[in-house]
Order: structure tokens, then C-alpha cells, then sequence
């Protein structure tokens, strides 16, 4: 097949969580080379006649589509399915819709409770009913990437405001306060694989040699800086499927409820933090994830025995009518 990998126009001085998405855009490109695939790179062009002309000149067969920012901004790249579709060229990854839903963490999280799925409290401004005395993250509403998230996100009820206030100044964009939940953390990937719902082996993010007095958050420098301590010390752990099956087959289920909640397609990753009484709760679904091969969906598909191009071949052979 010819292939043309679709990925965010992402500049030079780019944050390194933009600039990941070249490495990914690079090694999926290699690794359909190596499946006999021709494969090809380009930059999305938020204009219709252009990326028209990009698509006409390049005829693939299938886009992977790896956008996951429009001009800086997680919360446009729903813009990119949504002008393939026009086109009409078959692309990897779900639509628009589900981008926008999922991409408004607010009120994914109020799907999230319509559809009976366990959720934190939170509380929004301007208004910030239900906000309780209980301790809470203050997360971006609409970006990933953990953007903003340190040891200072987690706050009392009363520093909430200004918190927000003070990411709002620095960052932009919206925010919101969501109740800490000092217990476990999971990111469950999913995968569509020949026609069915594939949950990937399950992975537990884990805390070595944390301080006690820390939060227990995978921030944006252990996301994205190798060498710090926090990067170093989140270390992701295998193997919760034998260990406690209980707890795995709810995590699958809830996994499984949310992806069909938001009509998802090719790849998902949920997240969730486990309670003391061991209740999963969803943080949020990422209907985008990391593709990357260090990322965590990749590692979950090597434990289920696929490797990194078995992985990225049956992304893409979901996208084919």
C-alpha cells in the first residue's frame, strides 16, 4: 500500500512533547518501509485547497493520521480527521467527534457519569460548584501532554482559584480542578485489531523511591525529560492481569465501556486511578495516544507479542474499508 504519514507541522523550537510526534511520524514511516509498504511523510496544512493538493499529489491509499496539535493547540486537532473525511480518503484514528468529546475533559467527564462510569468529583470555574475540602489536581481542560502538571498542581480546596488562575496566565486555555486521588495509576491501551476491541496487556505506573511528601503524578518532566528523577523513578509495571484479575477485569471492562461510549477507532489509551478501597476511577481517554516506539502503547503491544510494525501494520489495516 502507499501510505502517507500525516503528522502536526511542528517547528523547530518546538516543546518536546510536539516534537515527539516527528519521531513518531518517523519511526511509523520506517516501520512500513520494513512491512514493503511505501511510505511517505507530510506536514497537515489547516487549509482545505491545500491539503486537497497535498492528498492529490501524494494518492495514498490510507493517511496515518498522527496531528495531534494544529498550530500549538491539542484542541484543534480534531480539525485534521475532520478534513480527510471531506476529502474522502480512508484514515487511521477516530473522527472529529469523539476528539472534540474526549478532547473537553470537563465533559467527557460528565459523559462519564451519564453513562454510569466512575469518575473523580470536579469543579469548574467560573462558578466552581462542588468543590470540596478534599485535595485536587488543577489540570488543562482541553491539552494533553500533562501540560502543567508538577507537585504543585495538587492543591487545597482553597488554592484552587488561584492556581487555575495563575496556569490560565501562563499557559492559556481552560482549567479545572479534578478531586486527587492518592492510590494507584493505570493506562490501559486498547486496539482495534481485525474487526474486534483488543485490550493490550495493562500497565501500572509506579512510584520507586518517591518521597513521601510528593504527590504521585506522572508530570510533564517525567513525561518528557529523560534524565530527571521523575522520569527515571515512574517506572511502568506488567502483569496486574495474574496478579489481581479482580481488579484487571474491571479495569478492562470500564475500558472497554468507555471506548464504545465515544464510538472510538483504531487506538485508545484510558486512564485511571484506583482508590484504597481498589475502585477504579476514569481520569480521562486519550483517543490520540502516543505512538511513539519508547510509548507506553507500544510497550503494551510488545507484552501482548506484537512487535512495533505488527502494531503500526494493524493500526492501519483498521482504517481500510
Amino acid at each position: 500500500m502507499r501510505v502517507l504519514v500525516l503528522h502536526s507541522d511542528v517547528p523547530p523550537d518546538a516543546p518536546p512533547d510536539d516534537l515527539d510526534t516527528l519521531i513518531a511520524a518517523d519511526a511509523v514511516a520506517k516501520a512500513l518501509a520494513a512491512r514493503g509498504h511505501e511510505a511517505l511523510q507530510a506536514a497537515f496544512v489547516a487549509d482545505r485547497d491545500k491539503l486537497r493538493a497535498l492528498i492529490r499529489r501524494h494518492a495514498p491509499d490510507v493517511v496515518f493520521n498522527l496531528v495531534e496539535t494544529i498550530e500549538g493547540k491539542g484542541s484543534l486537532a480534531h480539525i485534521a480527521p475532520q478534513m480527510l473525511d471531506e476529502i474522502g480518503v480512508p484514515r487511521t484514528g477516530t473522527g472529529a467527534e469523539a476528539l472534540i468529546a474526549t478532547g473537553d475533559k470537563p465533559r467527557a467527564k460528565r459523559l462519564f457519569r451519564e453513562a454510569g462510569l466512575p469518575t473523580p468529583d470536579w469543579s469548574e470555574p467560573p462558578g466552581w460548584e462542588g468543590l470540596t475540602e478534599d485535595r485536587h489536581i488543577v489540570k488543562s481542560a482541553d491539552e494533553d501532554a500533562s501540560l502543567g502538571l508538577d507537585d504543585a498542581a495538587v492543591v487545597e480546596a482553597c488554592e484552587v482559584r488561584a492556581r487555575a488562575k495563575a496556569c490560565a496566565d501562563r499557559y492559556g486555555g481552560r482549567w479545572f480542578a479534578e478531586r486527587y486521588i492518592d492510590g494507584r495509576e493505570f493506562n490501559i491501551s486498547v486496539l482495534e485489531d481485525r474487526g474486534g476491541l483488543r485490550v493490550l496487556p495493562m500497565a501500572e505506573m509506579t512510584f520507586e523511591e518517591w518521597p513521601a511528601a510528593r504527590p504521585r503524578i506522572v508530570g510533564y518532566t517525567a513525561k518528557w525529560d529523560e534524565a530527571s528523577f521523575e522520569s527515571t523513578r515512574t517506572v511502568r509495571a506488567f502483569g496486574i492481569e495474574e496478579r489481581e484479575p479482580e481488579l484487571a477485569r474491571a479495569l478492562r471492562d470500564l475500558s472497554e465501556r468507555a471506548w464504545s461510549l465515544f464510538d472510538l477507532r483504531g487506538t485508545a489509551r484510558v486512564d485511571f486511578r484506583v482508590d484504597r478501597a481498589d475502585r477504579p476511577l476514569v481520569l480521562e481517554v486519550n483517543p490520540n495516544p502516543g505512538i511513539a516506539p519508547d510509548a507506553g502503547f507500544a510497550a503494551a503491544a510488545a507484552h501482548a507479542g506484537l512487535s512495533y510494525a505488527d502494531l503500526i501494520e494493524r493500526v492501519v489495516k483498521a482504517a481500510l474499508p
